[in-house]
């Protein structure tokens, strides 16, 4: 079973949901976790899409991830607020941070969230895209468990610390998201579920040497992404999510790949700002023209390879691993 099957994205929806479901979860979590891990294989973003099902599933099974936690939302001052995701899983967390932050942003002209005990978040640009699609630019902020050495160090400390920002302009949102390591944990996780090798570069074996083998770097490190920048851009990730929200650190943290321990108690930090404001009603006509030096210069802004690959999913489907497929529906199918 070595092929790939095509699924349109609404069905995607119903077969990740049923599984999670069939799992323990609750069908209004099952179908929001669903949507969201649907909308990044869609984009693109397999190492944070349907990969990741059995391994949801089994968390949710153990009970290292509650699915039928219910979010709730706490005031802190007129811009910030708190939301508790209750170790259940992040989607639904931030689903009720979202409106808050629009409205919140719109009239404070600044708004800021931290959601504590929360699990994986997923592709981070989607939070940020949302939140610009109302009109404001965006910040995101989430630590992870632990998988990249602090520069001149060989044992892990730091996560991937992911890090996405959002501007509204004229057409799609412009869109920036990028883990602090060269390349995002997911994406050699699925390279190991396929049994594909990793490009030279991306990490280094328990023993700290580099190497290729996906299955072995999931068990080592990952290169932070250029050198020591990208550990520093770790820390202050650490520093927003971590230490910000009062969540686990990515050392303190359990995995997001295995259903051993308790919840990994993770956080993320969602800013919003209202640009029209800030900029005197300056900011459209500056993203323009910014967006015109790009096109003079025949440069593309980041995320076209992201639009395209959606509107090709929603066209012709989006292409997954028959066997991946297969274990999803056998989770669906038991109970």
């Amino acid at each position: 079973m070595n092929g790939f099957r095509t699924l349109a994205p609404e069905e995607g929806v119903t077969l990740v949901a049923r599984a999670l479901e069939r799992v323990n979860c609750a069908p209004d979590i099952a179908l929001c976790v669903a949507a969201a891990l649907v909308r990044a294989e869609a984009d693109g973003q397999k190492g944070h899409g349907l990969s990741r099902v059995p391994y949801y599933a089994a968390q949710a099974r153990a009970g290292k991830v509650d699915g039928h936690a219910k979010p709730s939302l706490g005031d802190v001052r007129p811009g910030l607020f708190r939301v508790d995701a209750a170790h259940g899983f992040a989607y639904p967390a931030i689903r009720i941070a979202m409106p808050e932050l629009v409205y919140r942003a719109r009239i404070q002209g600044i708004a800021a969230c931290a959601i504590a005990r929360s699990h994986h978040f997923g592709v981070a640009g989607h939070h940020c895209e949302d939140l610009a699609r109302e009109g404001l630019v965006a910040f995101v902020y989430g630590n992870a468990p632990k998988a990249l050495a602090p520069w001149g160090a060989t044992a892990p400390l730091l996560g991937t610390n992911p890090i996405a920002f959002a501007a509204p302009m004229a057409g799609e949102p412009l869109v920036i998201d990028l883990a602090v390591t060269t390349v995002a944990k997911g994406k050699i996780m699925a390279a190991a579920q396929s049994g594909a090798p990793i490009p030279e570069g991306w990490a280094y074996g328990p023993d700290g040497a580099p190497t290729t083998d996906a299955a072995l770097a999931m068990r080592g490190t990952l290169a932070p992404m250029g050198g020591p920048k990208g550990a520093a851009l770790a820390l202050m990730v650490e520093v927003m999510s971590a230490c910000l929200v009062g969540s686990a650190l990515g050392s303190e943290a359990s995995s997001l790949f295995d259903d051993k321990g308790g919840p990994p108690d993770l956080g993320q930090t969602i800013l919003a700002l209202d640009p029209d404001a800030l900029s005197g009603g300056a900011f459209a006509g500056r993203m323009e023209a910014l967006a015109a030096n790009f096109e003079a210069l025949g440069a593309r802004l980041p995320g076209s390879r992201r639009l395209a690959a959606r509107a090709q999913a929603g066209q012709s489907g989006m292409s997954v691993p028959e066997k991946l497929v297969a274990e999803i529906e056998k989770l669906g199918a038991t109970a």
